[in-house]
């Protein structure tokens, strides 16, 4: 799928759900929690989470968490794109612009 149709697929599913009428704070908000769990995931696979109350996943299951939460991280990036009529494309190609004109001059 191009980085595009899936901003479009994520908006669709999300607002089948009711969940795109979401505004930037709200969004902003929840992209927030989205990262948390992304550094949780990160931590688990890296070093582990040494809790006697929790079963150690295995390397395959630690590798689908983090799948999983960077994948909510971009559907709220997509999402809060979105909400300003930004493509993840465009946002894709500045980023990348300002960082040739950064370290290549």
């Amino acid at each position: 799928m191009e980085i595009n149709e899936v901003q479009k697929w994520i908006k669709g599913f999300y607002g089948e759900r009711g969940w795109a009428e979401y505004g930037p704070f709200i969004r902003v908000g929840f992209l927030m929690e989205e990262t948390g769990e992304v550094a949780r995931a990160v931590r688990s696979y890296e070093i582990g989470r040494d809790r006697p109350d929790e079963s150690t996943p295995s390397p395959d299951q630690l590798r689908n968490d983090l799948i999983e939460e960077i994948g909510d991280v971009l559907g709220n990036i997509a999402l809060l794109a979105d909400i300003y009529g930004i493509s993840l494309e465009e946002a894709f190609t500045t980023h990348k612009l300002k960082l040739v004109k950064r370290f290549n001059s």
